[in-house]
Parts: structure tokens; C-alpha cells; sequence
């Protein structure tokens, strides 16, 4: 799917419900234990106009924000949606509210304890006047900011590292847009300009947003 039919997405959804609902998603199949203890490791993501949005890391300075297939979101397990409420806009207006976000939220800040992808779908939530998410599913890292020793780096290098063929794509399309270009900086607002980055080497499931600056 390309980013054109990503963009058509908005054109026909005027008529739909403005529900927002959290997708929440496991990162193991050790939640369905610890979930009976409150707490988990989850991957969540925003879902609004037929289209969810999340946050994942990359190493470079732009937009770690994406949007897929609403409870799609590749290498995650769909555990379960949650309304969070209505929001009271239009859908272009809402594109132009999450790709202004997306300026927050480069790739290379994302932090597993301080600013991970359930931060990201809380923040948005909130900024849309809708529920705040359930404090289950964050909790890990509110634990984390407490006993940062405790947390394994394993779990940190899986979690952060959810979407790498991100990463390979930028890089090539880096190299590519170097050799035809006078320097770095140039290929980079190159690459940068693109309405959407999209992750080739998963037929195009992830969309990233293009970040308007504030």
C-alpha cells in the first residue's frame, strides 16, 4: 500500500464516526501472566479515521511517528481495543494535527522508561480532549523510572527496536540520494521532503508521517 492510498484514506472517511480508540498490542506472550499483576509489556497505538498512528525508533533526527492498518501493526500481537472518546475535528484537520506532532516526536529521542510509544499515544490522547490510556498499560516503564537497574537491556533492545527495517531504509535511500547530491545535508532534506517514508521491506504496511515544523 503506498502512500497515496494512505492519503485517499482521508478523502473517503468524512462520513465516519470521530471514535478514538487505543490499540493495544503484546510485545510477549509472558503478559498473559503478568498481566494478572498489573502490568505488562505493551506496544500501543492510536487509531482514528480508519488509520492508527504510532511512535517507534529509528537513529535519525525526523519523524518516528507512522501509521498503519488499524490493529495490523506488524511484529506486535493485537491484544485488545479501548475507546478513549470523540474528537471534535475534521479529518484533514486532524492530518494536519498529527503531522505537526510528529515534529515532537523524532526517532532517535524514543526511550524505552522516559518517552516510548504508549507516552505518545497518551500525549496525543490527551491533546485531543479524549481519555487519558489506562495506567496498566505504561506501567513497566513507571516501574523502570524507579528501578532503571532492574530493567534488562534486553528488554530495552527489543522494545526500542521495533521497526529496524526503518532504519535500513533511510540508510539506503541515504546513500542513495548522497551520491547524486553535493553533500549529506542536502540528501537529507531530500529524503526528508517525502510525504510519507515508506518501509519497502514490509510491502509498504508502515507509513511514516512527513513532520510539519511549528
Amino acid at each position: 500500500m503506498g502512500g497515496g492510498t494512505f492519503a485517499s484514506n482521508y478523502a473517503n472517511v468524512g462520513f465516519m464516526d470521530r471514535e478514538v480508540f487505543l490499540n493495544v498490542y503484546d510485545l510477549t506472550s509472558f503478559n498473559n501472566y503478568s498481566i494478572w499483576f498489573g502490568f505488562g509489556v505493551f506496544h500501543t497505538g492510536i487509531e482514528v479515521y480508519g488509520m492508527e498512528y504510532g511512535f517507534g525508533a529509528h537513529d535519525y533526527s525526523i519523524s518516528g511517528v507512522f501509521e498503519v492498518e488499524p490493529r495490523s501493526c506488524p511484529g506486535f500481537i493485537y491484544r485488545c481495543s479501548i475507546s478513549l472518546g470523540h474528537i471534535d475535528m475534521s479529518a484533514s484537520e486532524f492530518r494536519e494535527f498529527i503531522e505537526t506532532i510528529a515534529s515532537e516526536y523524532h526517532g532517535d529521542t524514543y526511550h524505552l522508561i522516559w518517552k516510548n510509544c504508549n507516552h505518545f499515544t497518551d500525549d496525543i490522547s490527551h491533546r485531543l480532549h479524549c481519555k487519558r490510556i489506562p495506567g496498566w498499560v505504561n506501567r513497566l516503564a513507571k516501574f523502570g523510572a524507579l528501578f532503571r537497574c532492574l530493567i534488562p537491556d534486553s528488554l530495552e533492545s527489543t522494545t526500542v527496536r521495533h521497526l529496524p527495517e526503518y532504519y535500513h531504509a533511510y540508510e539506503d535511500k541515504m546513500s542513495d540520494s548522497g551520491s547524486n547530491s553535493s553533500s549529506q545535508e542536502g540528501s537529507e532534506h531530500e529524503v526528508v521532503d517525502h510525504k510519507v517514508l515508506i518501509s519497502p521491506t514490509r510491502k509498504a504496511e508502515i507509513a511514516f508521517i512527513k513532520e510539519i515544523a511549528r
